[in-house]
């Protein structure tokens, strides 16, 4: 399946760049979901406001999303289970690492951290080398 789009990516990409930089200057914090998310629910008084309305803003940028551009293809054909597991491994995996993706890469690459630069190395070596095991070794679909 060859669906990559430039435009929308780069326009999601922007969009992404100025959300992190606006939460840094106007909060002093680093836009990591996984962060923002743990924040919003663990224990403990935090200030839950402003994690609530970023979560409930990417949950409504979804929506509305997919009010202006249709449903996406399905490209996993995977089932639900297999996705809810996937995504806590990755959720355990993002708290074992101090932060996720959009944390390290986005906004930790912008400050130029060490510790975030060695973290998407290992993002990027873990998702190559997963996909050529998938791909390639166990024979999944290309």
């Amino acid at each position: 399946m060859h669906d990559f789009t430039p435009v929308s990516a780069l326009a999601g990409g922007i969009l992404v760049g100025i959300a992190s930089v606006w939460l840094l200057a106007a909060n002093g914090r680093i836009a990591g979901v996984c962060g923002i998310l743990y924040g919003l629910v663990a224990p403990g008084p935090r200030d839950r406001a402003w994690r609530a309305s970023f979560i409930a803003g990417l949950v409504a940028a979804g929506f509305i999303w997919h009010a202006f551009a249709g449903a996406p293809a399905q490209a996993t054909g995977v089932g639900f289970l297999v996705a809810a597991v996937a995504g806590l491994l990755v959720g355990f995996g993002a708290r074992l690492g101090s932060g996720c993706t959009s944390g390290h890469a986005v906004c930790g690459l912008g400050r130029r951290s060490a510790r975030s630069l060695v973290a998407v190395a290992v993002f990027i070596a873990t998702g190559v080398a997963t996909t050529f095991v998938v791909r390639h070794v166990i024979g999944g679909a290309s």
